[in-house]
């Protein structure tokens, strides 16, 4: 939702961090963006975006809770994932916790990493 609430080209920034990457994201966040999707206004349409790019550009993966936080700490704390894309303070410390690194919004539209 990010290219929509905060103006930024995600998969360029991540390209100019990361270089070459694989993305992956998990099948509780695609499911949480279809029901946003089903909204009004401004998120349904940054989920709508979101969506979108998650189906264009990133690997889907089950893993087995239903909550999408969830779901990425399970994948940071499996080692399934060195990098976890969020905003979300709380959801970015226990990211952190679990020795993941994290990319989040530094700057206007700008994405910078966090290392636990």
């Amino acid at each position: 939702m990010m290219p929509v609430e905060c103006d930024v080209r995600v998969f360029e920034e991540l390209e100019r961090l990361l270089g070459e990457f694989d993305c992956m994201t998990p099948r509780t966040v695609i499911d949480e963006l279809e029901r946003l999707t089903a909204g009004t206004g401004a998120e349904a349409t940054a989920a709508s975006v979101g969506l979108d790019l998650a189906h264009g550009r990133c690997r889907h993966r089950e893993t087995g809770v239903d909550y999408a936080d969830d779901a990425l700490v399970e994948l940071a704390r499996t080692g399934d994932t060195t990098h976890v894309v969020t905003n979300d303070g709380p959801l970015k410390q226990r990211i952190l916790a679990e020795d993941v690194s994290v990319i989040s919004l530094r700057g206007q539209n700008k994405l910078a990493i966090t290392q636990p």
